[in-house]
């Protein structure tokens, strides 16, 4: 059995299902000994150089810490006694469009074996302009997959909603300008629906407001009541390799809060947009499929994996065919096909799962041969590690919440030894040397 330790940073509660999807399919479907460490509310434990780990992975929720720099910059500090493990170290990097300066030095200076790159390809490139193709490998994946566990869930859920009673359903987050035009087109489509349907006879549930976000189980029960969704590929237009552009254009907008995006671009980042083409199929594109939700999606290539027509009602990316699409949206008569074709093609078919993923990712990764460790204390470290993973999420939770104090008397209610173990766990957080 091989081990593999997993470095992240989030220590937020309640976490995203997505984000538990694509941290834990690891551990669900590897068959591997698999390490967990949030560096949000853990340090690197003593006991973590007593363990021969085959490989290392650092995951999405590490490499989105460079949103903001001081946070990235004290993490890497906090792993950098890792930096010699001879383990195969792994890449899965997002938002490939923001600071890979920092994502490229990280990759040299760690030697990241291999990158699972959400970009196409051709962008690679652009992207990693400092980094040795020769040395690093580089791999194509997504952005995120279907779980089995998740799915069965969504299947319980529908079972108490008797019919689908939102006619259109969508939520998205207002894109930056400095994401250049295809972000943009995030908020624009919800703008055209709201003012295109107005006149409509449809029942629509259609925000990008941050308050009306859904979470949890929440959001597939939203899927499940929403005959239609609209949506576009995730991505944007514009590289901002370090940041700079992120920068200047809020510096704009606290003065003139009222930009248009064009003021905006030819004040920011003039001639820039279309420099970078880093779509992608997201997952709430999969977890539309899974609820049999049809989705109306503008023009894109969705990785070659949805099918315009078959899987989806494509929208032009000039808006051309709106009318058209609300005639079909009213008649309502191609939907149940839609959705056959896309639950049969995505869904059942098993192509886009985790263990899928997984089994890329560790057939690529790892090396060849007896993995069999013969220390005996690494059973126990892994549950050691198993209990300390369990009570950070309780610390995440704990943290964010008025309850924190109230675990401080929790604490002092138990016995002393149950107390002086969890102290010590705490303890062995804050220590990496």
């Amino acid at each position: 059995m091989q081990n593999i330790l997993i470095i992240f940073y989030y220590g937020k509660y309640p976490p995203r299902t997505t984000i538990i999807d694509h941290l834990y399919s690891f551990q669900r479907h590897s068959g591997q000994r698999c390490f967990y460490l949030d560096l949000a509310v853990q340090n690197i434990p003593k006991y973590i150089d007593k363990i021969d780990f085959d490989l290392i992975i650092f995951h999405t929720i590490f490499l989105s810490a460079r949103w903001h720099l001081p946070t990235f910059t004290r993490i890497v500090e906090k792993v950098r006694l890792l930096k010699g493990n001879p383990a195969i170290k792994i890449a899965l990097p997002q938002d490939e469009f923001y600071r890979t300066d920092v994502v490229c030095d990280f990759i040299n200076e760690f030697g990241i074996d291999h990158v699972f790159s959400v970009s196409p390809p051709s962008e690679w490139q652009k992207i990693y302009k400092t980094v040795d193709f020769q040395e690093v490998k580089f791999h194509p994946v997504l952005t995120g997959y279907l779980e089995e566990t998740t799915m069965a869930r969504i299947k319980r859920l529908s079972q108490t909603i008797d019919k689908k009673n939102i006619d259109i359903g969508y939520r998205a987050w207002q894109a930056e300008p400095w994401l250049g035009r295809h972000g943009f087109l995030k908020t624009l489509l919800a703008e055209r629906f709201q003012d295109d349907i107005q006149t409509e006879d449809l029942n629509t549930d259609i925000s990008t407001h941050p308050n009306d976000t859904i979470l949890g189980d929440a959001w597939y029960d939203f899927l499940l009541r929403c005959k239609y969704t609209i949506g576009v590929e995730g991505g944007a237009s514009i590289l901002d390799w370090d940041g700079t552009l992120r920068e200047k254009t809020n510096l704009y907008l606290e003065q003139y809060p009222n930009a248009t995006f064009e003021e905006v671009e030819l004040a920011c980042f003039p001639d820039q947009d279309g420099s970078l083409s880093l779509f992608a199929i997201s997952p709430r594109h999969l977890e539309a499929c899974a609820t049999k939700t049809c989705q109306i999606l503008l023009s894109g290539s969705y990785n070659g994996i949805l099918t315009a027509g078959k899987h989806y009602i494509e929208l032009k990316l000039d808006f051309s065919n709106l009318d058209n699409v609300l005639r079909i949206i009213k008649n309502d008569t191609e939907r149940e096909k839609i959705v056959e074709n896309a639950y049969s093609d995505i869904v059942q078919s098993k192509k886009y799962t985790y263990s899928h993923f997984v089994e890329q990712i560790l057939r690529i990764s790892l090396r060849s041969g007896n993995t069999s460790k013969k220390n005996t204390t690494i059973p126990f470290l892994w549950w050691m590690n198993k209990l300390e993973s369990n009570l950070a999420w309780v610390k995440s939770f704990m943290r964010g919440a008025v309850l924190y104090p109230t675990y401080l008397r929790f604490l002092n209610l138990l016995p002393s030894h149950l107390k002086t173990l969890i102290m010590n766990l705490e303890n062995s957080w804050k220590s990496r040397k």
